[in-house]
Parts: C-alpha cells; structure tokens; sequence
C-alpha cells in the first residue's frame, strides 16, 4: 500500500474538491484522487460497487466519478440521479459537483426522489392531486389506539410508531406483522397482535381521511411503477445512471424501488461500509451491499481503505476493534491505512463513577481548548440520550459551552418536565400527600413521586422510548440520590431549587461549544477530538443487546464512535454508577486486548498500541480481570436436533415446524395469571413474560427455580419477582399475583 498520490489534498480530511476553479477537461477531475479513487472515477460502464471504509474520500471518490463522466462526454448531466439517506448528504454532494464544474445532476434522498415522481404523475396515474402527507403520525397512531380501545403512554406510541415505520420499510402488512416481527427477534412494545391491530387501523384512518404518510411515498410510488410500464418506462427514459451513497442502510422498500428505476439496466454505482451498519432496527440492512457480487456477477468492486481521516493511533485502535468482531458484515472488513502524520495514543481512563468521569472529561476537554483546539472541533459521544445529563452538568460546571445533537437538552424532555412540575408540587403539597406517608427520606420522597410518572426499581424490558423516558426519570432518582448524601438534612424544595439552578445554567445559549451526541448521532460527523464515554459492559454493548448480531451491531456501533476522531481520541469507563457505590462494573467486553493491562482475542493488525490509562478521582485504576470467553455450544432442536438460530426458535429450543408438546391447560393458566399480574404492577403484559416465554415455560413445565431461570426469557431477575408464582402454578396449585417477591 502506497501513500496518496498528493495527500496534501487531504490536510484533515476528505472535504470538498479542492479547485480553486473548476477543472478544465476530463482529465484535470482526476488531479489528485489517490489510485483506488481514480478506479472509481474512471470506472463508468457497468455496476460498480465501492466498499469505501471510514474517512476515505466515498464522497469524493463518487462526486469526481459523475463529474469525470460528464466532462468526458459519457455521462449526461440530467441523466444521472445520486441518491443518499439525509438531505445533509444530498446537498453536499450538490455542492461539491457545482465546484467541479458540473450542473443539472439530480443529488436527493430516496423520499425526495420518488415524491418527486409522485407530483409528476399522480394526475395521470391516480387522478388528482397527491394526498396530502401527514406532518407527525404519532397523533394518527394514538387515534388508531384510542379506536381499538387501547391505552397508550407517550413512550408507548413513539414505540408502536416505530414498529409501524419498521413494518412499511420492510414491506409488511398488518395482518403478517406478529409473524415478521417474530421472524426478525424483535423486542415488541405491546403484544405483537395488538400492535397488528393497531396498524391496520392506522392505516384505515388514513384511508379516510386521504393521506399518507412518509413511507407511503416509497410504497406508492412502487406501486406506480409496477402497473404502470408507460410510467416506468418514462422515468427509466430519464435517468440512465444511478448513484447510491451509504448502500448498507438501505431497506427492502428502498431496494425495490432503486430495482424499478433500474429496469434491465446496470448502469449503477454503490457505495458502502457493511462495518457501519448501525440502523438494523429501523429496517435498514447491508445484505444488498453484501450480495451486490452475487446479483451483479460481473460488477466492478473497488475497495477504498485509505484513511485520510484520522492518525494511525486512531485506525489502528478502529482496526482492532473489528479485527475481533464476526457475523457476515465482519467477514467483509476493510482494514483501514492512515494517510496522516502520527498522534497520540488513545487515552483509555478508568474512573470510580459516573459523575467522576464526566468530571474527567471536562477537566481533558479544558486542556484541549487552552491548547488550541476550537469548543467546536471537540465531541462526547455516548450510547444513550439518558447519559447527556451528568456531562451537561460537568461541562457548565467547567463554564465550557456544549451543544446537545439529536437529542433534546435533559431538563427540556416532556418526561423530565413532567417529573418536575410532579417534584414542585409535592414540595409545595406534600404534607398532604398520602402518597409520601412512608417515604422516610429525600431519595424515597423522590421515587414515590417519580413512581406516578413511570419510574419503578427495575428498568423496563426492551429499548425504546419507553426505556428512554425510564432512564431519564431514573437520572433523577440518581440525582436526589447524590443530593441527600451530599446534604443530610435537605428536602424536597431544596432538592427543586437546585433542579431549577441545574436547568437555569444549561439553558444559556451558545455559539460555539463541545457536541453532546449519542453514538448514533454522530454518523456522518468528525471532530479533531472525540470523546467516547461510558464504555462498560451494560452500556456498551447496551443491556438488551442480546443475540449474536445485536451484540455485533454494537461493536460496529462503538466502531463508528472511534473513527469520528481525527487526531485525539479518549475511551472511558466508570466502576461504578454513583459515588460510593458498589465497583461492580467492568470495561467493554470490545476493548480486551486492545486497552493496555487487558487480555483477549489476539488481533490480525500488528503491535498494539500503548496509550497509558489514566485513573481518575486520584488514584491508580485497578487492573481489569481477564474476560473469560465462553464458548456457546450451538442451541439445537429438542425434538428434530437442527442446529438452531432464529431467536424465536431458540426460546423455544425447538423448531417452529416441529410439533409442541404444550400443556394447553397450563398454557391457559399461566395467560391469566399473566393479563392478571401486569394489570397489578401496572405494564404492559409482555413486560411479564412474552408469548413465546409463556409458551416454553408451558412446554417445559419446571419444577424448580434453577430450571425456570434456564428457560430463555426469564433470568433469574424475573425468577426473584414471579418464580413462586409460575411454579405453582406449573404445579397445578393456584398462583396468587403479588405473591413474589418483589
């Protein structure tokens, strides 16, 4: 592997096209590009498919590619439609195609594309004027609910919501829902035959009323080029060449559709990083990057893998991280080279909690910003909205201006605005309140409070924004937690008024200041400093990561963190959630033998680094035990022996063809006491166990705790909380709801 040709074009990263002017002829397009860039550039005819690695020039590769094609006469610039998934994207590939020269290339976002075409043709296709597109469904969704009698929470219907936008992008109707659901292992927020009924509902009332929402504009303009060949043949006549950015995340329905523009034709380009698929959830999935060989046998396939991003100190740490991963998307790895002058070694730092490595990380971030480096080149990413708050507090304590990004400042989230206003009025009313009679102390007062608000002892099953809001309000608890032990004889309006002096501070605004993002979030973005926090098993991977390819999807998730970082890059962790909690807490299972003083997996990358770990609060960390790798024997069938592999078969242990030997009356009794159980704690019933629970521990019918805790999807949490009750049950006695301990 050679250096680029002039990576002086590259002083920080691969920005726009560097000419002063416009190139003059085909061949000064070509100035510059590095040789795997110039493959791509000169690679017109036929599909191409780029596996472009983080921080190697993709768009730049892709936007010299159409600008090379039209200065060489091949391509027609009103012929080539370049596709992306953000309008971000889209514009800066216009913007860059205008200083090469080149005008009239359509660069838009899927949605935009085919509404586009849907404005066209309706009135011939349909008749009329395209219905009007609804701004928010949520508010359709809870008509839906309240139609078929069914109680939402505003968690409750972003999650159901969720589910409906998933089905759409996946091409599945409501009446297949409970079965795709299950086919695909998703953690479903209400029962799946509940959520079935909603969405057919949802989707009669826009039927009613004439409109449609976001995905219908995919789904409809499918339609439309399906029955109608005129059409089809009409857009095809109009664009000849097809560009697709960011290829791992399209959907079924965005496939389709691309299928549709293409007709017969190869006369496409893609680009991607199957290391980046970090939108599985949504629908997204990198099997059309992945099998693009395999649909297109004589494509192009050009790999780009030099980093002209981020220093070797960086890339080698990225590289680490995969070389340790596997799954499909694994197999398929660029193993990035840096293109830049050597940095620092990542800083790895163990704290002895939260608030501690918050404090850690402002105090770094100080030093940065003496030194020269700009508010606004400088980034903490973290897994979950929840984690902003105790950083948002630490950076105003240090008077360092941040900014928060996808994702709603702490104290301005309904859910926490809620809480305090439920906060204010207890202090005010409280002597009056039955509801504080038992609470003893300020954090007891502050969990019965919060309790009427959704918070209880345990977190909810799942993610979502049921889980989103269970943190946030648990953020609180925390927080009053840390405030009773800082101050023994504060109350409830002490506790307000420092909530109010919290929200006060952080609402000031700012111009330039240090991005608070979650990891998500930050896809697309780049900084001169990241800072990625939080990095303990739990977080990350996230507690609910529980398959194979969950717990892969989050190293790539924590992947495309580091590889944000252009020069310096801290990795963090706490031991424990509070101050003189217990230091229960480990690194990331990611970070073995890649972090100095841990083992694991050997590496296929070279030496590793030696960045120092940097203990916090004052004293040295401790050394981390080794991760012990257990080694999982395949799950098989109980009845046919099949190895098995979907989630919903390995709850089971059987096949879902293969004949159950339920005890249909059993069955019947632990589905009562279960509707029973969740209307006393006040959740969903799936919250308790699910169908397919429900269902293995019928078949099984265990006869004590350690066999009930063995079945998948029940732990020994849920044992604790409902054991006593599912086994007597299973015994054949009656179960009384509450009799667990819980």
């Amino acid at each position: 592997m050679t250096s680029a040709t002039h990576s002086t074009l590259f002083p920080r990263e691969s920005g726009p096209g560097q000419f002063p002017a416009p190139p003059q002829g085909a061949d000064s397009v070509l100035e510059g590009l590095d040789p795997e860039q110039r493959a791509v550039a000169t690679s017109l005819r036929g599909p191409v498919c780029v596996l472009a690695g983080a921080g190697t020039g993709k768009t730049r590769a892709i936007t010299h590619r159409i600008a090379y094609g039209v200065h060489a006469g091949v391509l027609q610039p009103g012929s080539v439609l370049a596709v992306t998934f953000t309008n971000r994207a889209a514009g800066e590939m216009r913007g860059r195609l205008r200083q090469l020269g080149v005008a009239g290339v359509q660069a838009r976002t899927f949605h935009s594309a085919a509404l586009r075409q849907l404005q066209y043709f309706w009135p011939k296709a349909v008749g009329g004027g395209l219905p009007r597109i609804i701004d928010r469904k949520v508010q359709l969704v809870a008509e839906a609910a309240a139609a078929c009698r069914v109680r939402l929470d505003r968690g409750e219907l972003r999650d159901v919501t969720a589910e409906i936008e998933w089905s759409k992008v996946t091409q599945t109707v409501p009446a297949d829902y409970a079965a795709a659901a299950r086919a695909a292992g998703r953690e479903t927020p209400r029962d799946a035959a509940e959520i079935s009924q909603l969405y057919g509902t949802y989707e009669d009332l826009k039927r009613h009323r004439s409109v449609i929402d976001f995905e219908d504009v995919l789904l409809l303009a499918v339609a439309i080029l399906q029955d109608r060949h005129d059409i089809a043949e009409q857009v095809r006549g109009q664009y000849q060449h097809f560009v697709v950015d960011e290829y791992q995340d399209v959907s079924p329905l965005q496939q389709r559709l691309l299928d549709l523009w293409l007709g017969e034709r190869d006369s496409l380009c893609v680009v991607g990083d199957a290391s980046q698929t970090i939108y599985s959830f949504t629908g997204a999935t990198p099997d059309h990057l992945l099998d693009f060989r395999t649909r297109h046998p004589g494509a192009t396939v050009v790999k780009l893998v030099r980093d002209y991003r981020s220093t070797p100190q960086v890339v080698h740490l990225a590289n680490g991280l995969l070389a340790q991963a596997s799954g499909r998307a694994a197999d398929h790895r660029l193993e990035l080279v840096s293109q830049r002058e050597a940095g620092p070694e990542p800083h790895y730092s163990e704290y002895t909690d939260e608030p501690a490595e918050a404090e850690g990380a402002a105090r770094r971030i100080r030093d940065l910003i003496a030194s020269g480096v700009p508010a606004s080149e400088i980034a903490v990413l973290f897994r979950t909205n929840s984690q902003s708050e105790t950083y948002e507090q630490a950076l105003a304590d240090a008077a360092i201006p941040y900014q928060l990004r996808g994702a709603e400042r702490f104290f301005e989230r309904p859910e926490v605005r809620e809480a305090g206003a439920a906060l204010r009025g207890a202090a005010r009313f409280g002597g009056n309140d039955s509801l504080l009679d038992d609470a003893v102390d300020l954090p007891s007062q502050v969990r019965a409070v919060l309790s009427t608000k959704g918070w209880t002892p345990q977190p909810p099953a799942g993610s979502g924004a049921v889980r989103e809001r269970w943190e946030s309000l648990a953020a609180l608890v925390r927080l009053a937690e840390d405030f009773s032990r800082a101050r023994d004889a504060a109350t409830l309006a002490d506790l307000v008024a420092e909530l109010d002096e919290r929200a006060g501070a952080q609402h000031a605004p700012t111009v330039e200041g240090v991005t608070l993002a979650s990891l998500h979030a930050a896809k697309g973005l780049e900084w001169d400093a990241v800072f990625v926090v939080g990095v303990a098993e739990g977080m990350m991977p996230i507690t609910y990561a529980r398959t194979d390819e969950q717990i892969e999807e989050e190293r790539r998730l924590l992947y495309v963190g580091v590889t944000r970082a252009r020069r310096h890059l801290h990795v963090s962790w706490a031991l424990s959630r509070s101050p003189g909690g217990r230091a229960g807490r480990r690194p990331s299972r990611f970070l073995d033998g890649l972090r100095p003083g841990s083992t694991g997996s050997a590496t296929r990358v070279g030496p590793l680094g030696h960045g120092g770990v940097e203990p916090g609060s004052g004293r040295a960390p401790a050394a981390a035990p080794a991760a012990r790798r257990r080694v999982r024997t395949p799950a098989r069938c109980r009845v046919c022996g099949r190895t098995l592999t979907d989630a919903g078969e390995m709850k089971l242990m059987r096949c879902d063809d293969c004949p159950s030997d339920m005890n249909e009356g059993l069955y019947t009794r632990l589905h009562d006491w279960r509707a029973a159980q969740a209307k006393e704690i006040g959740q969903p019933e799936f919250c308790v166990f699910t169908d397919r629970t429900l269902v293995a521990i019928a078949e099984t019918a265990p006869s004590d705790e350690g066999s009930l805790a063995r079945i998948p999807g029940v732990g020994m949490r849920k044992v604790r909380g409902f054991g006593a009750d599912v086994l007597a049950i299973c015994a054949g006695e009656e179960g009384e709801p509450g009799a667990g301990d819980r």
